[in-house]
């Protein structure tokens, strides 16, 4: 039988030690290459170098960034469509996360899917999906497939606290827990969904608490700060791996930007907006690199320069990238089945 819940509240501290310079000098590459690509994003959005729809991750890179630290390489991921930081946190060359952005050819999704639709099969990532909370049973089908050819590889299914209100994740959440599936599901809680907080849509205004109703062991953790998210991730996985079934994370984090490009954010105060940016992932984990003199300025200002330009290639290759054929339209709708049918 999978792992009872325990019904009181657990929350994951962000003051945990025994990280290694290395790791806090990748997560600070990891989250300013996911800045630094989200704001020339909404630049060139704005310049209507690719139109859309664009929701941008500024604020949350803390999340992915210590997800990816405590994963296995060989686990799954699958989100909703805040999902250009997704694949530049698993590895995947920005310029190909660019093209897609910009509509081209050698986009991660043939220049077909856009900002919404990111896959890389190579990193295992399972998109991008710009239907609210489609995702949810999508990751639990991943995680059965996986527990079906007996592999010991993780899911990680991503969603927004809008997403929850979804009847699917109800179901979802039931047949997981049935099934004692290998998944990991993770609300990221930026307070807002499209723009409606928390408390005005929900009366369980503690989203982690959505799983103990399903026995699922549950917790919230600390989305601003790298340390308590790969903890937090890094003990879901083992409890997953074990065998113990599906694990849930509530991570709080925050958007310093609207839900989409479109989204002047009046819904909050500056004073707010304020609050958590004074709690800006980025500048904790700076603040510990120089505290415990990991890196010199130069070597900073060096990692700096080179996450500029790597960004700055990116664009440039999407711009002289081609747009995708008129035949692409017939391609990639069907997959063809590796077995025979057996017809009666």
């Amino acid at each position: 039988m999978a792992t009872k819940a325990k019904k009181k509240k657990q929350t994951t501290s962000s003051k945990n030690e025994g990280f290694s310079k290395k790791t806090y000098i990748d997560w600070y590459k990891s989250m300013l290459l996911m800045r630094v690509f989200e704001e020339k994003s909404s630049a060139l959005y704005i310049q209507q170098k690719f139109g859309g729809f664009c929701h941008l991750y500024i604020g949350q890179e803390a999340v992915l960034a210590g997800m990816v630290s405590a994963m296995d390489k060989e686990d799954n991921v699958i989100t909703a469509y805040r999902d250009h930081a997704h694949p530049l946190a698993l590895g995947t060359d920005p310029k190909y996360v660019m093209a897609e952005l910009f509509g081209r050819k050698t986009g991660l999704s043939k220049g077909k899917g856009g900002s919404m639709h990111m896959f890389d099969m190579s990193r295992r990532l399972f998109g991008g999906h710009g239907i609210v909370g489609a995702q949810i049973p999508l990751g639990a089908g991943i995680a059965f497939a996986e527990k079906y050819n007996k592999t010991k590889r993780v899911t990680y299914c991503f969603m927004g606290d809008g997403a929850v209100r979804q009847g699917a994740l109800h179901e979802t959440f039931n047949m997981a827990m049935t099934w004692e599936l290998p998944v990991v599901f993770v609300i990221e809680n930026n307070n807002y969904a499209m723009g409606t907080s928390v408390e005005r849509t929900s009366n369980v205004q503690e989203l982690y608490k959505l799983g103990l109703s399903y026995e699922m062991p549950s917790e919230d953790v600390d989305g601003m700060s790298c340390e308590a998210v790969h903890k937090a991730f890094a003990d879901a996985a083992k409890h997953v791996r074990d065998g113990n079934g599906p694990k849930l994370l509530e991570v709080k984090t925050y958007r310093y930007k609207g839900h989409s490009m479109s989204d002047p954010a009046k819904y909050r105060t500056k004073d707010e907006l304020e609050e958590y940016k004074g709690k800006d992932p980025i500048i904790q984990v700076l603040k510990t690199i120089k505290d415990k003199k990991y890196l010199t300025e130069k070597e900073r200002e060096k990692i700096e320069e080179d996450v500029k330009e790597m960004v700055d290639e990116a664009v440039k290759f999407a711009e002289d990238s081609p747009y995708p054929d008129g035949k692409e339209l017939y391609e990639d709708v069907y997959k063809e089945p590796d077995y025979p049918f057996v017809n009666d």
